[in-house]
């Protein structure tokens, strides 16, 4: 887990929010390469304990945009198996 993310959600941001170089605060402390939203940052990453605190505190799964649409193909292409189930669970779309 990335401390600086779980900080940024306790103190109340915004999951969804977008804006700047690295999309937000949370989305750059949870990433290591540019992506853009903060779930698919996370799943890209394979950093299921991120997804699964996002998708608690209400990310949208089927957000778009970023080099891989979204966050369901994003963990796709990176090979990450419990991000895409986890995903699948939640709602993500798998047309979208």
């Amino acid at each position: 887990m990335f401390p600086l993310a779980q900080l940024l959600l306790e103190k109340g941001a915004d999951v969804n929010a977008q804006g700047g170089e690295y999309g937000n605060a949370l989305q750059a402390a949870s990433i290591e390469d540019y992506e853009a939203t903060c779930i698919q940052a996370a799943s890209a990453g394979g950093h299921e304990a991120i997804v699964a605190l996002l998708l608690e505190k209400e990310a949208n799964v089927n957000a778009q945009g970023g080099e891989y649409g979204n966050a369901l193909q994003a963990a796709s292409a990176r090979g990450h198996e419990a991000n895409v189930i986890l995903l699948l669970e939640k709602g993500a779309d798998i047309n979208a």
